[in-house]
């Protein structure tokens, strides 16, 4: 059981990540074609792109419970959703990253760290 658990908990975190990477790529990437396709073209490869995001997140939700609390995996997925953006926006559609991003980014990612670290009053009486 305590192998399955720690194959969950790796598992989760990639599935969110992946998820957040796919939902970039829906969210901007046909911007890169967007004199190409049409609006009804970019929507319908948004929308093929957002099921399996869609998937990978309830998915990954739904076996991190027990594991993560629901906070932590929203910070994983929403603070690398966020990186994601950036990168989509970097080396797809050619958006400078300027320093200001790049801190906001860091803190981001601070944020995420310090949502994931916490525990909840009972488990920290526990330990």
């Amino acid at each position: 059981m305590q192998k399955r658990n720690r194959l969950r908990a790796f598992l989760v975190p990639a599935m969110l990540v992946l998820s957040s990477a796919i939902m970039a790529m829906a969210w901007l990437g046909h911007l890169k074609y967007k004199e190409d396709l049409s609006f009804a073209m970019a929507s319908l490869f948004a929308w093929l792109l957002v099921l399996p995001e869609y998937l990978l997140n309830v998915s990954a939700i739904r076996w991190g419970v027990g594991i993560y609390q629901p906070s932590e995996m929203a910070a994983m997925n929403l603070s690398s959703g966020i990186v994601f953006i950036a990168m989509v926006s970097h080396f797809v559609l050619g958006e400078e990253l300027t320093v200001q991003k790049y801190i906001g980014f860091g803190l981001m990612i601070v944020a995420m760290i310090l949502i994931s670290e916490s525990k909840p009053a009972e488990t920290k009486k526990e330990q």
